[in-house]
This record gives C-alpha cells, sequence and structure tokens, in this order.
C-alpha cells in the first residue's frame, strides 16, 4: 500500500532533474480491493510523473543550530617560497587562512599556486570568508526586525529582508528525504 508523501503546492527538490519545484497533482493508483491506492505518483510540471524516492524537502540544518562560531584570518608560513621570491604579494612569506574552530586547525586555505596567481583576490576572499558569521548575524537581525513590524518597514527595507531571509535559508536549509506520510491531511 502507498500513502501521499507530499501535498499539492509543496516545494520539493526534483533529485535526477536537480531543480526546485511544486506538486501539481497527487496522483493515486487504485485498484480494487484495496482501501488504499497501491501507487502515489506526482505530477510537478516537468514532463513526468515522479515517485516520492525522486523527491526531497527542504530541512533546517540541525548544525545550524549550533552557529558558525567565531572565525579568524591567520598567516601561515609559505614553505615553498622565499619572501624574496614572492615580493609581489601583500604578505611576502605568508599565505592566509581562515580558521573555523577554536583551535588553531580546521577552516579554509588556498593552494599556493592558485594565491600565487592573484594575491590580492584571494585575501580579499579570505576577508570575506572569516566577516561571514557577523554578516549572518546581521542579515538575521534585519530579518527579526523587520518580522517584528513589517508594516512600518520602508518598502526597501522589506526587500532587504526578504533577500536577507533567502539568503540565510539557502545556508541554514539541507535536503531530506521524504517522509514516511504526511503529517496533516492533503490540501485540496
Amino acid at each position: 500500500m502507498a500513502r501521499a508523501q507530499f501535498q499539492k503546492g509543496q516545494k520539493v527538490w526534483v533529485e535526477c532533474v536537480g531543480a526546485w519545484a511544486f506538486i501539481e497533482q497527487v496522483q493515486p493508483v487504485w485498484a480494487k480491493g484495496f482501501e488504499e491506492p497501491v501507487r502515489v505518483t506526482y505530477d510537478v510540471g516537468l514532463g513526468r510523473e515522479f515517485t516520492a524516492n525522486e523527491l526531497m524537502l527542504a530541512a533546517d540544518d540541525p548544525a545550524s543550530d549550533q552557529g558558525p562560531g567565531e572565525w579568524r584570518l591567520l598567516r601561515a608560513r609559505n614553505k615553498w617560497q622565499l619572501p624574496e621570491d614572492c615580493l609581489h604579494h601583500p604578505h611576502p612569506g605568508t599565505y592566509p587562512v581562515v580558521v573555523t574552530d577554536k583551535a588553531d586547525w580546521g577552516g579554509w586555505r588556498v593552494p599556493g599556486a592558485e594565491y600565487d596567481r592573484d594575491p590580492q583576490h584571494i585575501e580579499f576572499q579570505a576577508r570575506l570568508i572569516a566577516a561571514a558569521p557577523q554578516l549572518m548575524r546581521i542579515a538575521q537581525d534585519l530579518v527579526d526586525l523587520v518580522a517584528e513590524t513589517p508594516d512600518d518597514a520602508p518598502p526597501a527595507v522589506l526587500t532587504l529582508a526578504r533577500q536577507a531571509r533567502d539568503t540565510l535559508q539557502d545556508v541554514t536549509r539541507v535536503l531530506e528525504p521524504a517522509p514516511d506520510r504526511l503529517t496533516a491531511p492533503a490540501a485540496a
């Protein structure tokens, strides 16, 4: 027996296509003598019917509850080049390392050849990555502020808050398989 795992209008990730879609129709297949459908497929407007195991839902990432922590920029010694060989670098003899752990390890590093190709760009990326937790907090504060009094917020601030919310969801949401069955009745 099959039960509907998604409902009409629900946003799902279609794994084999690699795109988001909305359930347009829930299509149960009934057989005589059975109380429940023997199979359920979903029309998402992509030209064919999909089964539940081909679709996924967005869910909150449990790791996002812990927060990103405090990231910091450190400089590591370049073992492959002497400072005299790389005087065009902003900090000759070193390269940036973004540490994302309380200990001074773990995080983001760049290959030496890539750093040597465009050191100013890599330095900018390192500063941006190190600032990401603070930028994430600012975006969340903006969303929370507008959510308190959405009618009083200027249109430009509402637009910024929506963009911040969408960006935060891209970071804090992950895909998960469909539930075994719907928690609420399917919407008509």
